[in-house]
């Protein structure tokens, strides 16, 4: 796998091993427990699973035609930027509906780490496809943001978690 592509899978890799981390001694009640209009702690988990799912079955596609497309430059990197501070400005973003419509609903920490960890070794399979000339290709859509590259999507699911992460928080204490 190309170096730059490994290092930023194994940091959203730790990432999600330290969200669950943190969660292995909650207890289901509170996992589940869902304020008036807000989500339980494990439907955060389920939508960033579901957002990363999507991500990859569009990745699965796309890279059978990755010569095909173009390279990003200077205007993707600028979308990048305002996608990284989007995700860190305490707003609330509506769910893109067919990440709402994938979200599983119901289900136990432990399916859901378990389910992440499937969709990450999916995502490592597409991973080792890249050539080092083909990691710049616009190959990633972003729901807000258009075409990107694969380092733009991977910098995105950890930028995803950072994002979600102090509702999680909130919903702790």
């Amino acid at each position: 796998m190309n170096s730059a592509l490994q290092k930023k899978i194994d940091t959203i890799e730790l990432q999600r091993i330290d969200l669950f981390q943190l969660l292995k001694n909650v207890s289901a009640e509170k996992l589940n427990f869902q304020p008036e209009g807000k989500w339980s702690i494990n439907h955060i988990i389920a939508h960033m699973i579901a957002a990363e799912r999507l991500s990859v079955l569009y990745l699965t596609k796309k890279i059978q035609a990755i010569n095909e497309v173009e390279d990003t430059g200077l205007v993707e990197e600028l979308k990048m930027i305002g996608l990284i501070i989007s995700q860190r400005l305490p707003f609330k973003f509506k769910a893109p509906k067919i990440v709402i419509e994938n979200t599983a609903k119901n289900q136990d920490i432990s399916q859901l780490e378990q389910e992440w960890i499937a969709v990450r070794a999916d995502l490592k399979i597409i991973l080792e496809k890249f050539s080092d000339d083909q990691i710049k290709r616009s190959i990633y859509k972003h729901i807000r943001a258009g075409k990107l590259n694969i380092q733009h999507a991977l910098i995105f699911f950890g930028e995803h978690v950072i994002h979600h992460r102090p509702q999680i928080n909130k919903l702790l204490s």
